[in-house]
């Protein structure tokens, strides 16, 4: 009988309550205790290659899975082969739930960079769900987050302007990167602007139209990936952010919240 190998990583074999994300992807306030029944069902942390799949559409749902590191698209088919990208997901947000209606995954998850993530078997955390009823409520909670997503995104393609869709897409990157304790105002894209273009509902040629109209305006400093947001409240200004109203925080870090 062959060992199953197993990758030697000292970064993934860090426990949730020692990680520095799991406050994002985990309820916050959960007792010890019910943390370490947490820590026990996680099935295993894996290594996910740039350009590997993580699940696939039409896949029976097995597991959820919170990104340890790095990045991954989801997309749904469509005609003549091509892809609609329906979002990104970064460190410390949970991924996996638009199978739990049906119990089957409707998009397919894709490594934008070689990632790391934390596997949940969806059975076992269904039974300790009803055991804890902060971790139920917390993962309503990110469903409803999620929904609230969608409806914003149908809000974006529908009213919003090419500059107010790609704006409100930069303010919620930089708050999300500032949600993980980044920079608010410095961080990679690790998506490409095909892919960009594709959520945003634009074409790339406007997408890089954009990035340079921002650029000229001295909004951002663009070097390939790499963002530089110099006027925060500018941008801010341009997205028209359909998610509550955002605010710019009073400290030297410029980061971004939004208003409860």
């Amino acid at each position: 009988m062959h060992k199953q190998s197993v990758i030697n990583l000292d970064d993934l074999r860090a426990k949730c309550k020692s990680c520095s994300l799991y406050q994002l992807c985990l309820p916050m306030g959960l007792a010890e205790g019910d943390i370490d029944k947490l820590e026990a069902i996680i099935k295993r942390r894996r290594v996910v290659e740039k350009g590997s799949y993580l699940y696939h559409a039409g896949d029976k749902l097995k597991s959820l899975f919170a990104v340890r590191s790095g990045s991954f698209k989801s997309y749904t088919p469509v005609a003549d082969s091509a892809e609609q990208v329906i979002g990104f997901h970064l460190s410390g947000e949970l991924m996996g739930m638009d199978a739990i209606h049906g119990a089957q995954h409707r998009s397919y998850a894709k490594a934008l960079e070689t990632s790391s993530v934390c596997e949940i078997p969806f059975d076992k955390l269904e039974h300790l769900s009803a055991e804890v009823p902060g971790l139920s409520h917390h993962l309503m909670s990110l469903m409803s987050e999620e929904l609230q997503h969608e409806q914003c995104h149908i809000t974006q393609l529908a009213k919003m302007t090419a500059e107010a869709r790609l704006a409100n897409f930069l303010v919620e990157m930089s708050q999300r990167h500032s949600d993980r304790g980044h920079s608010a105002k410095e961080f990679n894209l690790s998506m490409s602007r095909n892919d960009i273009a594709n959520m945003l509902g634009l074409a790339v040629e406007t997408v890089s139209r954009l990035f340079t109209q921002f650029q000229e305006a001295k909004i951002l400093q663009v070097e390939r990936k790499h963002i530089e947001i110099l006027n925060l409240h500018a941008l801010q200004t341009q997205a028209q952010s359909c998610v509550g109203d955002v605010v710019r925080d009073t400290d030297s870090s410029s980061s971004i919240k939004t208003k409860a």
